[in-house]
């Protein structure tokens, strides 16, 4: 018989009842089960539930592989409950983490038998915990209690209570029946006068399917109906059989099958209609009676069909009533399927429907072909994960059922993935059962179970190679792995420097440009505006670098998808001071007693501290680029120079500034320099004169002249110049050495007549500039000179 369903817990339904609730653990070695309960007894019909936990060594590092419980074993090895056809369709299992829930729906006697729960690992181990749950179904009982005699009425007085072997709440509320009829009645015990024809039943209230057995009040022969099963399914266009057992304490009158719901549905309800004068069910009946059973045969059923039925018959003085439930029918147009569990030896294949005993006969089929022999409920060969099976009931086809077929991992949307973008994998594998999913990044397992891995913001972290398994009571399969690239513009670009300390001249430097981007970026480098360079390469290289090299520098970055720029970076090229230059102002004629200013200056990285000396002396004249005599006087003459310096060297330049004659000393320069220039042009003349007569003396035949011995003479009459008038000459020449190629003039005046006076200074007065370059190391000197010649007047007393 098949029963409604029934939840565990006492105090809700009140009729499952745990004997024992001693936890009783089981195990060694940290290897154990625990078990709520070691004996449960529970009322026939109803559902029970039986819990456990277990553990194992944390040390072995395994997961738990199986779980499942068993009563029997099949050549040693446990039988998962699941594949015994006795329990098909009555069974679940609940686990969580270390505990497990076996739940067996519609009890039946038969299922009293002691229940084991076992788990295996990834490592091949396993357990089995003992004792196990013993399991107890009982039905319940009318129980007849004292009684004395009525003879006025020929009744009995009696107690009738109703009972079970397993003890039931003693809050329960309690259904009474008699003679199928419903009395209002909801204790456990019920007192009346009995009379030799009635029947009495119970149930409780919570659960009203099934009632207790029939009893007689009086006696052993009454009235009774007593459905062979409580509930019944059959397939859509099937046939069916509904039965029933009865007896009664008179001859009856008449008998019939009818159904409540369609009595509702008549003109008068207290009187309902034989199934077999229903035109609903008009050829499609069939009624068999014979020797206190009958049977009710229902043809090519329709889903309109589901209904309660119920027997009813009439004597002369009695009939049944219908309050005492009948038989349920449930037509269904199909539910056949293969159930696959795994066992001990491998998966298991069942064809299962709600509407089908274990009494029922199947065909089985491999690859739609049928395979002979095969008629259990329960596939008895090897299984296959390559072949795909399927099972039959009469003209019903089940679905075959097969392991996950090779599939692929498609993306949506396809194109170049962006970041930011709403990136979707999708997984779709053919598998019956329905595939479970598990998705890879790579070697990674991620914590995504789903069909579909959406991105719903794609970064560029998320980019590499992703597939998925899909894996299945039958087996398992592995998709082709999808490359996710994500592109995306360059990110802004950071400018380094290395070394990052100072930068000296002369040394190696570089200049890298990083930003991230993809597809990779191209650079290119300024200095200022101006391009440096152009390409992949990021970085650029400086082998001596030098103080011209000074400067901002930037780089732009730049892909397919956009382009950007750094910041600018100031590379600041340190170095020791250049050749100091140097000028004496005013550059016109320096009058004595005026103010003379002496200039120093050079190119230097840090700029260069400046410090002036004399000739001969050790203190310094002054510090600074500038260096003034105010009241410039003779004792002023001598030699003066500059000393350029800074961290990275030093660099000198040299002065000479010496005093010579008066004023009247430019007159008489200028007179000397008339005089000279007459001698040369009449030595000239007197040459070219002679040259003249001597190639005509040629000419004649005569005497012929040594033109070198002529030459000569003109040469040594040149030469030959008064030395007492070269003290008069005055002039100034400016000359720089290392490349410098302009020459400063100044002051080139002409002769003045010469006074011959006895306060007349001889000599020239002149400035000569003499430059000494230093080494970038401190101490050493190379001096270079050039001459600055100026004019230096004195006025007369």
């Amino acid at each position: 018989m098949r029963g409604a369903a029934m939840s565990l817990p006492a105090a809700a339904c009140g009729f499952v009842l745990f004997l024992l609730s001693l936890q009783v653990i089981q195990g060694q070695n940290n290897w154990g089960v625990t078990y709520t309960s070691t004996q449960i007894c529970a009322v026939k019909g109803s559902t029970v539930e039986i819990h456990c936990s277990y553990t194992y060594p944390s040390r072995i590092n395994a997961t738990v592989a199986r779980t499942f419980w068993f009563t029997k074993l099949q050549d040693k090895e446990p039988v998962d409950l699941r594949t015994d056809s006795k329990y098909l369709g009555r069974v679940q299992y609940s686990c969580h983490e270390k505990s497990c829930t076996l739940r067996i729906s519609d009890l039946r006697e038969s299922d009293s038998v002691v229940y084991k729960f076992m788990f295996t690992t990834n490592h091949g181990g396993k357990y089995s915990g003992s004792p196990g749950v013993s399991l107890s179904v009982r039905g319940l009982q009318v129980q007849i209690r004292g009684s004395r005699s009525c003879f006025s009425k020929t009744c009995t007085w009696a107690e009738l209570k109703c009972h079970s072997s397993c003890s039931l709440p003693g809050r329960s509320s309690y259904l009474w029946y008699k003679n199928g009829e419903k009395i209002n009645k909801e204790t456990s015990s019920y007192s009346d006068y009995f009379y030799p024809p009635d029947s009495y039943s119970c149930a409780l209230n919570a659960y009203k399917d099934p009632p207790s057995p029939s009893v007689c009040g009086h006696g052993h022969s009454c009235n009774t109906v007593m459905y062979t099963d409580r509930s019944v399914c059959a397939f859509k266009g099937s046939s069916v059989d509904i039965s029933c057992m009865y007896s009664s304490y008179e001859s009856i009158t008449s008998k019939f099958w009818f159904s409540p719901e369609r009595s509702r549905r008549w003109q008068n309800p207290s009187q309902p209609e034989d199934l077999s004068t229903d035109s609903q069910y008009t050829g499609r009946v069939h009624v068999e009676t014979e020797r206190g059973r009958s049977t009710l045969r229902i043809s090519d059923l329709r889903e309109s069909d589901s209904a309660e039925y119920h027997f009813k018959f009439k004597t002369p003085n009695f009939e049944w009533r219908s309050s005492l439930p009948g038989t349920t029918l449930t037509v269904t147009d199909q539910d056949l399927q293969v159930q696959v569990i795994w066992s001990s030896t491998g998966p298991k294949l069942i064809c299962h429907s709600s509407c089908l005993t274990d009494r029922s006969s199947f065909l089985w089929y491999k690859n739609g072909t049928m395979i002979q022999g095969e008629r259990s409920p329960s596939y008895g060969g090897q299984v296959d994960p390559a072949d795909s099976y399927s099972c039959s009931y009469q003209k019903y086809r089940s679905t075959p059922v097969y392991a996950p077929k090779p599939f692929s991992v498609s993306r949506t949307p396809p194109g170049d993935i962006m970041k930011n973008d709403s990136v979707t994998l999708t997984c779709s594998s053919d598998a019956n059962p329905e595939a479970k999913y598990t998705w890879y990044k790579g070697n990674q397992k991620l914590l995504i179970e789903e069909p579909q891995l959406v991105f719903s913001s794609i970064q560029p972290s998320d980019s590499g190679q992703y597939y998925c398994s899909a894996q299945n009571e039958l087996g398992r399969r592995t998709s082709e792995a999808v490359f996710i690239n994500v592109n995306y513009a360059p990110m802004l670009p950071s400018v380094s420097v290395s070394p990052s300390a100072e930068i000296v001249e002369g040394s190696s430097v570089t200049l890298t440009c990083s930003s991230d981007a993809n597809p990779a970026a191209n650079y290119t480098w300024y200095k200022e505006n101006q391009i440096l360079l152009q390409g992949p390469e990021s970085i650029y290289h400086f082998t001596s670098i030098s103080s011209e090299d000074r400067g901002n520098y930037h780089c732009k970055s730049e892909n397919e998808f956009g382009r950007t720029n750094s910041t600018s970076l100031l590379l600041d090229v340190q170095y020791g001071p250049k050749l100091p230059s140097v000028s004496v102002s005013p550059s016109a004629e320096i009058v004595e007693g005026s103010s003379v200013t002496l200039t120093c200056s050079s190119d230097a990285n840090p700029a260069a501290n400046y410090t002036w000396y004399k000739e001969n002396e050790d203190s310094p004249k002054a510090s600074g680029q500038i260096f003034t005599i105010t009241d410039f006087r003779a004792e002023h003459s001598g030699k003066y120079y500059c000393e350029a310096q800074n961290r990275r060297g030093r660099q000198n330049s040299t002065l000479h500034l010496i005093v010579v004659a008066g004023a009247w000393k430019s007159a008489a320069t200028g007179t000397i320099t008339a005089v000279l220039l007459v001698i040369l042009l009449l030595a000239a003349f007197l040459w070219i004169r002679r040259k003249k007569k001597s190639v005509t003396q040629q000419s004649k035949g005569g005497e012929r002249l040594d033109n070198r011995a002529q030459i000569n003479m003109g040469t040594a009459a040149t030469q030959r110049q008064p030395t007492e008038q070269e003290d008069d000459l005055n002039y100034s020449i400016i000359s720089f050495p290392q490349n410098q190629e302009d020459a400063l003039y100044s002051n080139i005046r002409p002769p003045q007549p010469r006074r011959h006076t006895e306060e007349q200074d001889d000599g020239v007065d002149y400035t000569t500039v003499k430059t000494e370059n230093a080494s970038s190391a401190p101490g050493t000197r190379r001096q270079d000179d050039f001459a600055l010649y100026s004019t230096v007047n004195k006025t007369q007393h």
